[in-house]
């Protein structure tokens, strides 16, 4: 168990060392693997408008919730706006948050993104937690101590770069 309270009061020497472009890289292939783990247990839930229904059903089972964007996304400001809304709610529940900068990678993880033949919308992405047991996976705790390191450092919603495969 992380310690909080000691990591919270850290220096900014101790903790600049730490968000290095390896650890980065390392949260990012931790965060695949919780994607690819997920997804054939039926734990993924995908797009912005099946996103906000899910977490207003049931927000305790929501885990994580990733939010990608591409260069072309960050003029949409409807998409933007559901952003904002997404993570305040995600705030308010314990739900960490990450951000990712490439749907094309996270479309790849995810199986192609695609359902019949229609691109799905991975603005937004939920892992939830199976109802048959209490889901421990280490690279889902990895990626959750980034999050809370990252609330340590004033960093709500930390940014991601999936790199290319």
């Amino acid at each position: 168990m992380v310690d909080l309270e000691f990591m919270c009061k850290m220096t900014f020497e101790d903790l600049t060392g730490d968000i290095s472009a390896e650890r980065m890289d390392s949260v990012a292939k931790a965060l695949e693997e919780v994607l690819s783990s997920a997804l054939p247990q039926g734990c993924i839930t995908v797009g912005v408008y099946e996103a906000a229904k899910s977490l207003n059903v049931d927000p305790d089972n929501v885990v994580l919730c990733v939010l990608a964007t591409d260069d072309e996304d960050v003029k949409d400001v409807a998409l933007q706006i559901h952003f904002t809304l997404i993570q305040a709610f995600c705030c308010e529940n314990d739900i960490n948050i990450l951000r990712v900068n490439n749907t094309h990678r996270l479309a790849e993880i995810l199986g192609g993104g695609k359902q019949g033949g229609e691109p799905l919308d991975l603005h937004c992405v939920l892992v939830t937690s199976p109802h048959s047991s209490t889901w421990k996976d280490p690279a889902l705790s990895k990626v959750n101590r980034f999050c809370r390191e990252s609330r340590c450092m004033d960093q709500w919603v930390p940014f991601i770069n999936l790199p290319e495969r």
